[in-house]
């Protein structure tokens, strides 16, 4: 499980039941298993995400093998729905645990 930092202001985008609506509108279908989020995508089967809090979140992601010209897509669509969900880009959030990573916070 990772635990990835919402970004301040970007909560209501994953506020009540719009986490779920934003999963279904991002991977198709969508279930819900308590407070997570499940859904499936390409070689994420499942992925499974919950807020934790008004500045985090807990996504879940076990991967599959899939054929090589369908792993771009798959990225794609991670990089979508994390962006969207906490507000930070790739970029971003890989700076984000480095600097988490150094000050022991892990």
């Amino acid at each position: 499980m990772e635990v990835l930092d919402i970004k301040k202001g970007n909560f209501e985008q994953v506020e009540g039941d719009r986490l779920f609506e934003l999963m279904t509108e991002i991977f198709g279908d969508c279930e819900k298993d308590g407070d997570w989020c499940v859904s499936e995508y390409g070689a994420m089967k499942p992925i499974r995400v919950k807020v934790l809090s008004r500045s985090e979140m807990a996504i879940e992601i076990n991967t599959v093998q899939i054929p090589p010209e369908q792993v771009l897509d798959t990225m794609k669509k991670r990089n979508l729905f994390l962006e969207t969900a906490t507000g930070f880009t790739s970029k971003q959030r890989l700076k984000r645990l480095k600097n988490k990573a150094k000050k022991g916070d892990l």
